[in-house]
């Protein structure tokens, strides 16, 4: 499977970036849709994954503060390494940016994944949007 992972722009790529996201976080996850959607997206760096036919199968976007976020893959993509060529675009743009800080608040049960490219938990768990999370930060290795 040929995955490609694009920087894109919200006004161009709003459509794609909100259907993905609205089937993942609003349809699975429960999420209501006024907490889906903020205002912070046309100020966001935004990666969007497209399948070798150009079907548009996941998301992440990057904030100006360097909180990765919004990290959605469609449930027939999953299991095939999209979510970290995704997280991984976020994390490589924002080093090459000079970010001070990565970060990103992680559902509970997604910790293990965000840990092996180098985020570590730290602080409390918190409740958004329903669902559990922990702050992540990422280490660098130098």
């Amino acid at each position: 499977m040929s995955i490609k992972i694009s920087k894109v722009n919200w006004a161009d790529a709003q459509a794609q970036l909100m259907a993905i996201r609205r089937e993942v976080f609003i349809d699975e996850q429960g999420v209501p849709e006024h907490e889906e959607i903020d205002p912070k997206d046309p100020h966001c760096v935004h990666f969007l994954a497209t399948n070798e036919t150009g079907k548009a199968v996941g998301t992440s976007r990057l904030l100006p503060g360097g909180q990765i976020g919004r990290m959605a893959v469609l449930q027939s993509e999953r299991g095939t390494g999209l979510g970290a060529k995704l997280l991984l675009a976020a994390v490589e743009y924002a080093l090459a940016k000079e970010y001070s800080d990565i970060f990103l608040h992680a559902q509970t049960q997604a910790i293990g994944f965000y840990a092996r490219y180098g985020f570590v938990a730290e602080g409390p768990e918190f409740m958004d949007a329903g669902i559990p999370h922990r702050n992540m930060v990422y280490q660098k290795n130098d």
